[in-house]
């Protein structure tokens, strides 16, 4: 095995999805536990795609089969896995954010500033679930970006750009394609695990032990 893929893990996953959440803070956990850091390669994934309209707007009309049943199993475990991982959240699910816009703004930075992506990519994950902001916001975005040193303008040109939203969009299918049905979704050389496994579980996928 390379050392090349031996430090990468592979990460599907949508900011409005409070389990991706809890699993980033699990992988923190096992994080702390290595000796070498671990690069993440992270791949964008649209939970709200099939209630897009045309032009990328949420219908919310569309029923995804998600009645109040789900949504009340869904906060159970979201309480369950805080006091596990003894995480502070704002709230328990947000179905009243987009992601899109916050999407568009990482696969950005991802692509154009990668050595600045991954604090990005958290400030997003700790304004929702921590700060209860609305991430769908174009100025939250860019505030988020400039308190990681990037330049607001940039991000702003970056959502108003519908070539990279095109890309964005092949990224979504290209994940569906790889048979990713649920995120959050690790993948470790040819190996999965889905959900906010514990760190113990990350390190079996990982280390093989």
């Amino acid at each position: 095995m390379s050392e090349e893929r031996s430090e990468t893990i592979t990460i599907y996953s949508d900011y409005v999805c409070p389990f991706c959440y809890l699993g980033r803070r699990s992988l923190e956990r096992y994080e702390e536990t290595r000796e070498e850091s671990l690069a993440l390669d992270w791949h964008p994934f649209d939970l709200r795609s099939g209630k897009r309209g045309p032009d990328g707007e949420i219908d919310p009309d569309v029923d995804d089969g998600k009645d109040e049943g789900y949504y009340e199993q869904a906060r159970q475990n979201v309480r369950r896995l805080q006091e596990q991982y003894d995480v502070e959240m704002t709230q328990e699910i947000a179905t009243d954010v987009d992601s899109l816009n916050a999407q568009v703004a990482s696969f950005h930075v991802k692509e154009e500033h990668p050595e600045r992506w991954r604090e990005f990519d958290e400030a997003i994950f700790e304004a929702l679930w921590t700060e209860g902001r609305d991430i769908g916001d174009p100025d939250v975005l860019v505030d988020l970006a400039e308190d990681v040193g990037l330049a607001g303008d940039e991000i702003r040109d970056a959502l108003a750009d519908d070539d990279l939203r095109e890309r964005l969009r092949e990224r979504f299918a290209e994940a569906q394609r790889d048979g990713v049905t649920g995120v959050p979704t690790f993948a470790y050389d040819g190996y999965a695990a889905r959900g906010a496994v514990p760190p113990e579980q990350l390190k079996r996928l990982v280390e093989g032990v």
